[in-house]
């Protein structure tokens, strides 16, 4: 994980780091849990964080940073296209833990480990797309405009699926509306099973005026 962006550097790239990093620590978390007699779901309940949190964050990337690319950067097009397909590759792999979380037969030959080696190497794949493009986009767009781009993944985190999706479109108009219906039915399920998703990373907006703080409702006191 050594080709982050500095933290600190700019809000964009802090809040890509960070998501990853929290993804990252909720993979190990789900990796290392295993189910006992007194609690045959332990590892359906952590692995569900990761499953949500994860699924989200594909989607709000393809939402948001895609189109960013292709309109502020030379190659992207490009890279708009290569974020579609990694993230594919993400939640095929997103989908196959999943599968093999509730008991499906489709995967009840796999091991364990393939799973999880699956899904680590396409979350790290993912987030070595996300951080060039973001690099990119640090070099292309001015500070505003990152922040506005930070503050609407976060926003947008909150209103797409909960659940890996891999075979519906990623970009373009056909992306947006097969996102929109699949939150619907992600919803409906999430409330039917009680499912807690996570809150998403927020953007630390920490050079922000006390007059634009009072106005957001969104204090930074000193410590």
């Amino acid at each position: 994980m050594n080709e982050s962006p500095t933290t600190g550097a700019d809000v964009l790239a802090d809040t890509v780091t960070q998501t990853h990093a929290v993804l990252h620590a909720r993979l190990r978390s789900a990796e290392a849990s295993r189910p006992t007699r007194d609690r045959p779901r332990a590892a359906l309940s952590a692995a569900d964080p990761f499953l949500a949190s994860t699924s989200r964050h594909v989607a709000a990337a393809n939402a948001v940073l895609a189109p960013a690319a292709r309109r502020h950067l030379d190659q992207g097009h490009r890279r708009a296209h290569e974020l579609a397909l990694q993230s594919k590759r993400l939640e095929i792999a997103l989908s196959q833990l999943k599968a093999k979380l509730y008991g499906s037969t489709f995967v009840v030959r796999r091991p364990w480990a393939s799973i999880w080696e699956e899904v680590e190497r396409e979350l790290a794949a993912t987030r070595s797309v996300e951080l060039q493009l973001v690099a990119e986009l640090v070099a292309a767009t001015d500070a505003e405009r990152r922040g506005e781009l930070a503050e609407q993944l976060y926003r947008t985190e909150r209103r797409v699926p909960t659940r890996p999706h891999p075979y519906l479109p990623h970009r373009g108009l056909s992306g947006r509306v097969a996102r929109r219906v699949a939150l619907q039915v992600d919803r409906f399920w999430d409330t039917a099973e009680g499912r807690m998703v996570p809150e998403p990373v927020r953007p630390h907006r920490g050079r922000e005026g006390r007059i634009a703080q009072y106005l957001l409702a969104d204090p930074h006191l000193p410590g």
